[in-house]
């Protein structure tokens, strides 16, 4: 089946990414403009659901419905609640201020597990990157409701989008480190340890390079109830262009899709179905394309 997107909104000036589907409506963000903008399907309306967010870039909710955001702007995991605060769950590493938090995913224990490369163009000009690493950390909730904080990664240079498998076994987490020519940009697979510690991990993709340039590679993922891997991917300016790649647990690429705009950014299933899948991108976009797929999402 040929996936045949559907432009929902116009270009925004900035970048639109971190969909999520909670049961009746898609929720994203509009990166520069820190607002999280919701979808209605049934009215076709796309509102303001929550402004003043910083810069937040990748949302997550937890089995419980909570809503979870990687702030940017302000380096921290934050939880947005219904009653309009936002609470700030993680945003120091070892008596550092973390990076700009770009995605996360939280396991059914309650662990936001999230990415942590620097990207100054998600934060303020004066802010100084303070770590000396850009890996995955995971912020485990303590019995007080606050969070502690650990690196789980030790080998990652730009870590971008990031999924948990549905069995809580294997953590995915995309190396899109495309200011390099000396670096793959890989999916790779690391398997999660009873601790939580991550064991090696194994590539299960890399995108190359040649004489246009770098291949660009995942930006965001998403799971099918198979348990296959959904990502964004590509760029116009060299490899095979902006796709949806459908990836099997193993790394084997199952199929490709052609997408309607350069640099999508991020991807995730809804609708009544779950056979949805909704798309951001670079330009601030919204697209959606009926699928031959059925989405996992772990809420609702």
């Amino acid at each position: 089946m040929s996936w045949q997107f559907e432009t929902l909104s116009k270009p925004q000036g900035g970048i639109s990414e971190g969909p999520v589907w909670d049961g009746e409506a898609l929720y994203y963000t509009h990166i520069q403009a820190s607002r999280i903008l919701r979808f209605d399907p049934k009215t076709q309306e796309i509102t303001e659901a929550r402004g003043g967010t910083n810069r937040t870039n990748g949302l997550c909710f937890d089995a419980e419905g909570r809503l979870f955001g990687c702030c940017s702007g302000g380096r921290s995991i934050v939880r947005f609640d219904p009653d309009g605060s936002t609470v700030t769950i993680a945003d120091h590493l070892d008596g550092q201020r973390i990076n700009t938090p770009n995605d996360l995913a939280v396991d059914k224990r309650g662990r936001i597990w999230f990415t942590n490369p620097w990207n100054a163009g998600n934060t303020d000009a004066t802010e100084i990157e303070e770590l000396d690493n850009r890996s995955v950390l995971r912020a485990d909730p303590e019995a007080d409701g606050s969070y502690t904080v650990s690196r789980v990664t030790f080998d990652t240079t730009m870590p971008n989008g990031v999924l948990i498998s549905i069995d809580q076994q294997t953590l995915y987490v995309a190396e899109s480190n495309s200011e390099r020519n000396d670096i793959d940009r890989e999916l790779r697979a690391y398997p999660i340890n009873e601790d939580g510690s991550l064991g090696p991990s194994r590539v299960l993709h890399a995108f190359s390079k040649d004489s246009t340039g770098v291949h660009r590679g995942i930006d965001g993922m998403c799971l099918d109830r198979d348990g296959n891997i959904i990502a964004t991917a590509g760029w116009g300016r060299s490899g095979p262009g902006p796709l949806i790649y459908v990836f099997a647990p193993s790394g084997r690429v199952i199929e490709t899709h052609r997408v309607p705009c350069d640099m999508p950014t991020n991807c995730c299933f809804g609708g009544p179905a779950m056979t949805t899948l909704f798309m951001t991108n670079l330009a601030g976009q919204l697209f959606r394309a009926e699928t031959d797929r059925v989405g996992w999402i772990m809420y609702p």
